[in-house]
């Protein structure tokens, strides 16, 4: 039966991967929207260079992004050392910037989705709303949002399932703090680094997957039953 018991350890790691993963997921959410906006709808010079900036952490070693993360927001760093002066705030080895590193990690996905969503979204509606003397917002509240909210659905929960696998950039941004900084990836890791972890990294292992899928599947669901009331 100790295979099927989480010790505290492994509670805590759950527990901060969930609220890691959800606030992630919340503070990127209004810029994700943004983002997928501008890229849909505005044609600029630099179009295609914020595309790439957006979209660098799909192909960059996570690593590489943790040690940026670093070197920007640590204490030392530029942003680090504002916020830390500023606001008091310090992201580098915390929870916070654990936060930080999964939405970072995380937003290209989410982008993508709401983009795309957005990209399908009929711009002569749009048209037909302005004609009628909506302005921008307004259009972008009552049509743009509203038709492509299976993209902002969909794109919520593959970023909330892929800060929950965060490890690369968390590991280098806010080291493996078991209690503080060690989420579930990085505490799976640790069980394998050690005799006789075996039982616990397969129990951490499972309930990645089980929480990731039933991340994945209530986005599809959402998304059909909403797309399926705009239908009707």
């Amino acid at each position: 039966m100790d295979i099927l018991q989480l010790t505290p350890a492994e509670l805590a790691a759950m527990r901060l991967s969930l609220r890691v993963s959800g606030w992630a997921v919340v503070l990127s959410l209004p810029f994700g929207i943004l983002a997928a906006w501008v890229l849909s709808r505005l044609r600029f010079p630099g179009r295609r260079l914020l595309d790439g900036v957006i979209h660098l952490p799909l192909v960059l070693p996570p690593v590489v992004i943790g040690y940026l993360l670093l070197v920007t927001c640590g204490k030392n760093g530029a942003i680090g050392s504002f916020l830390h002066a500023r606001f008091g705030l310090t992201l580098a080895f915390t929870w916070k910037g654990a936060v930080l590193a999964a939405a970072v990690m995380a937003f290209p996905l989410m982008v993508r989705a709401i983009r795309l969503s957005m990209d399908a979204v009929d711009r002569n509606v749009e048209a037909a709303a302005r004609t009628l003397g909506a302005g921008p917002i307004r259009v972008f509240f009552t049509i743009t949002l509203p038709l492509a909210l299976p993209g902002v659905i969909t794109g919520t929960m593959l970023a909330f399932a892929r800060s929950l696998g965060e490890f690369g950039a968390t590991i280098m941004f806010v080291s493996n703090i078991p209690g503080q900084t060690q989420t579930l990836p990085l505490a799976l890791y640790t069980f394998t680094q050690v005799p006789g972890g075996e039982n616990g990294a397969m129990r951490l292992c499972v309930i990645a997957v089980v929480i990731a899928m039933a991340a994945l599947l209530c986005s599809d669901v959402l998304a059909r039953r909403y797309a399926a009331k705009m239908d009707g």
